[in-house]
């Protein structure tokens, strides 16, 4: 709306006033009147509404024909429901009266020119825009709410350009528009008063470095749409044409939500007057957009592809493990993508280099690949090779110092869907890995923190990972998905539970089974003598006071209870104050729907079976998984990395709509 001004009526000629349809214009009755009068009546021409606004305790309705005081506090509103079809073809007419009520004093014409001036988005999230009578400037969370959604433009749809599309100020590609939401622009009435009227569209400073605006002229070339507001564009003329009814806008997303932006922007469009001086705004009408956040998506989400990479190291190929991937991905029907040498620089850790999440609009969603500052060898594969139509990509540096280990994607996870209490999380709740509860140590950078934590979605819960050498979340837990009614439940890495079944297991009369039986690289170690080692017995008791630590974190935080935890068995040592895996750690598995990749733990051999894979099968099975051990040994975990750190799954989207939620 623009500041509140009032047509001014006079006496001795008519006065003319442009009134948008849907929109009270205020009416001063008061600024010219007859001499001696002391009430008046309006009446107008078919299609114009009028109506007087006054407060009810103080002011009483005439009754009838009777006319209305002058000196009654009383305004008079008039609207109109159509745009004109030429100037000046609706009237009001006031009279004046004074003690003789049968005799008028004078009369005061006013004539309306009736203009259809609206921007409309998608503010009720249907896909398609609609003329909405309600808030459009306004956004609001949940299934009641309303507001209209943005897409940041960060994939590549131009397979000629090497750069997101929202790197350039112009139009690559007729597909890039559906990436953008659409605008449009009313603008009905006759043509002559657009002679002395004009149609400007704004962006405030502030955001107009996060969005785009395309105008579209309606043909299928490129120069047909024309970018007019943007990053140093404020403010556009709008060009209308002759008996042209309404415009057609592309809106661009440029930037997600950050620490320094909230994730909302806004447009407006004002009618001007330019046949004052100075200009008159007379009407300006604004609309609100969120942009849309970026969203992980939990181990619980079926798979769509499983990435990992061909390596060479001095144990040669890891053409077995490649294989074992291949194996997985044909029972679990998922794709398997193989990133070769020469573009992962013999970097396996595909993991820590980046997270797969999606973006999604009520009219579009397509993936989006968050890139770690991480930067190894794989650190152009994401950018030159995940990138392209409809596949965005995101990343966040670190200013000034490198990065840490825990600045990897392995301290990166994210919950199945919650409620903790009466809070209801349906798109879970994201996990990293911290220095947590000590005082210094390391921490994942604050770049990254505040980037999942402004996309609000996916509240971050914060545990404590820098008590491991690598210091990663996925070293100590998982989830996995179950048919029953929770849906899920979380491992956790457990020296208790391992000790507990080596201690049962040397009771039964197996002491002398050995860990590690079976390995040719790794000297055996027997049950006896991992129960008899003090130094191996003190390291786990800490590992497990850490991991305690972690568990009553996640179970305040995410609202499970004992029974949605799985304890797997897992050793650890101390080396320079941080602990390792002892042997391949379980808990660090790949997970495609019921199908498990776990780290083949090499446990001592009881009856012709490694009681360590066993004892998972026995807690995992029941739940209707598919437990599946693979060897790792050489090409991972003697590097300090397991399945999970070598391998990454695009999952597939919720099918949750992130805008019902109210964060």
């Amino acid at each position: 709306m623009a500041p509140k001004r009032a047509a001014q009526l006079s006496l001795k000629m008519p006065t003319h006033a442009v009134c948008v349809v849907g929109v009270a214009a205020h009416v001063d009755v008061r600024s010219d009147v007859p001499k001696g009068a002391n009430s008046f009546r309006v009446s107008g021409s078919s299609g114009v509404e009028i109506f007087m606004v006054y407060n009810r305790t103080h002011v009483t309705k005439p009754i009838g024909k009777a006319r209305w005081p002058l000196d009654t506090d009383a305004d008079m509103v008039v609207s109109v429901g159509t745009a004109s079809k030429e100037l000046r073809d609706f009237k009001v007419r006031v009279s004046y009266y004074g003690e003789q009520e049968d005799q008028a004093l004078g009369h005061s014409v006013l004539y309306l020119t009736g203009v259809d001036i609206s921007l409309e988005v998608d503010t009720g999230r249907t896909g398609k825009v609609k003329r909405s009578q309600g808030d459009k400037k306004t956004w609001r969370w949940g299934p009641e709410g309303y507001g209209a959604i943005l897409l940041v433009n960060c994939d590549r749809d131009n397979h000629r350009s090497t750069e997101p599309d929202l790197s350039h100020s112009w139009l690559m590609s007729l597909a890039d528009l559906q990436d953008m939401s659409p605008m449009v622009l009313s603008c009905n009435g006759p043509d002559e008063l657009f002679d002395s009227h004009k149609l400007v569209l704004n962006v405030p400073v502030s955001d107009s470095k996060r969005v785009r605006v395309f105008c579209a002229r309606g043909g299928n070339s490129l120069s047909d749409y024309k970018q007019v507001l943007g990053p140093q564009r404020l403010s556009y003329e709008v060009e209308r044409q002759s008996g042209e009814q309404e415009i057609r806008f592309y809106v661009e997303g440029l930037t997600f939500p950050d620490a320094d932006f909230l994730g909302l922007v806004s447009l407006s469009v004002s009618l001007v007057d330019t046949g004052t001086l100075p200009e008159v705004t007379l009407f300006t009408d604004t609309v609100g957009f969120r942009m849309a956040p970026w969203i992980m998506t939990p181990n619980t989400q079926p798979p769509e592809e499983l990435y990992v990479c061909s390596v060479t190291d001095t144990h040669g190929s890891n053409e077995k493990f490649l294989e074992d991937m291949s194996y997985l991905t044909l029972k679990a029907n998922c794709k398997l993508i193989i990133c070769p040498r020469v573009e992962n620089r013999n970097d396996r850790w595909i993991q820590d280099e980046i997270e797969f999440g999606y973006i999604e609009a009520p009219h579009k969603s397509f993936p989006v690949v968050f890139d770690s500052p991480r930067n190894r060898g794989l650190k152009d594969f994401p950018y030159k090779r995940i990138l392209g139509p409809d596949f965005g990509y995101v990343t966040r540096e670190i200013p000034l110092s490198g990065p840490s280990s825990l600045d990897s994607f392995g301290n990166l996870d994210v919950s199945p869907p919650v409620t903790v209490g009466s809070t209801e999380y349906p798109l879970g709740r994201i996990l990293i890995g911290s220095s947590f509860p000590k005082s210094g140590g390391r921490q994942m950078a604050r770049v990254v923190r505040n980037f999942l934590k402004a996309q609000q979605v996916q509240a971050p819960v914060e545990l404590y990972s820098d008590w491991l050498s690598v210091g990663h979340v996925d070293e100590f837990l998982t989830f996995v998905p179950t048919s029953d009614q929770k849906g899920f439940r979380l491992l956790l890495a457990s020296p208790s539970a391992c000790l507990k079944l080596f201690q049962e297991k040397k009771e039964e009369g197996y002491g002398e089974a050995a860990q590690f039986d079976g390995l040719k690289h790794r000297a055996k170690i027997s049950i006896n003598e991992m129960l008899a080692d003090r130094h191996l017995q003190r390291d786990n008791l800490h590992a497990q006071k850490c991991i305690d630590w972690n568990r009553n974190v996640l179970k305040r935080e995410l609202g499970l209870a004992e029974s949605d935890i799985v304890d797997i068995p897992q050793l650890f040592f101390l080396k320079n104050f941080y602990a390792e895996a002892f042997f391949p750690d379980m808990v660090n598995m790949v997970v495609l729907g019921k199908y498990l990749g776990i780290p083949k733990p090499y446990g001592p051999i009881i009856n012709g079976r490694c009681c360590l894979e066993e004892k998972v099968q026995s807690l995992l099975e029941p739940l209707g998984l598919h437990c599946i051990f693979i060897d790792d040994y050489l090409s991972y975990h003697e590097l300090q990395g397991e399945i999970h750190c070598g391998t990454n799954v695009r999952r597939k989207p919720f099918p949750f709509k992130w805008w019902n939620m109210v964060p």
